[in-house]
C-alpha cells in the first residue's frame, strides 16, 4: 500500500473527504516524526505497537565496490514493534 492508496482508506473507512484525510494522515505522521527526533523518542500506540529510537553502535563494514574494510559510524534508527493485539486492534476500529 502507497500514500495514496492509505488517505483512500482512511476516506473511506472515516467517511471524510480524501483531502481532509491527507491532512488527517500528515498531522498524525507529522506529530509521530515529531517526537521521535524533538521529543522523548517513544511513542506507544496499543493494541497497535511501539515506535521508538534505537542506538546502532559503531561497526566494521566492508565496501562492496573495493572489498576496502570501513567503519559506520554510530547512529540511531527508528524502530517499530507490532503488539500481540494487532489483529485485535483492526477488528474494533473498523
Amino acid at each position: 500500500m502507497n500514500r495514496t492508496e492509505l488517505i483512500a482508506k482512511v476516506s473511506e473507512r472515516a467517511e471524510i473527504s480524501k483531502n481532509d484525510a491527507a491532512k488527517c494522515l500528515n498531522a498524525v505522521l507529522g506529530a509521530i516524526a515529531d517526537n521521535l527526533t524533538k521529543g522523548d523518542k517513544e511513542l506507544a500506540l496499543p493494541d497497535f505497537g511501539r515506535f521508538s529510537v534505537k542506538q546502532v553502535p559503531e561497526r566494521k563494514g566492508i565496501n562492496p565496490r573495493t572489498k576496502e574494510e570501513i567503519t559506520i559510524e554510530a547512529h540511531e534508527k527508528i524502530v517499530f514493534k507490532a503488539s500481540d493485539n494487532m489483529d485485535l486492534y483492526s477488528r474494533k476500529h473498523c
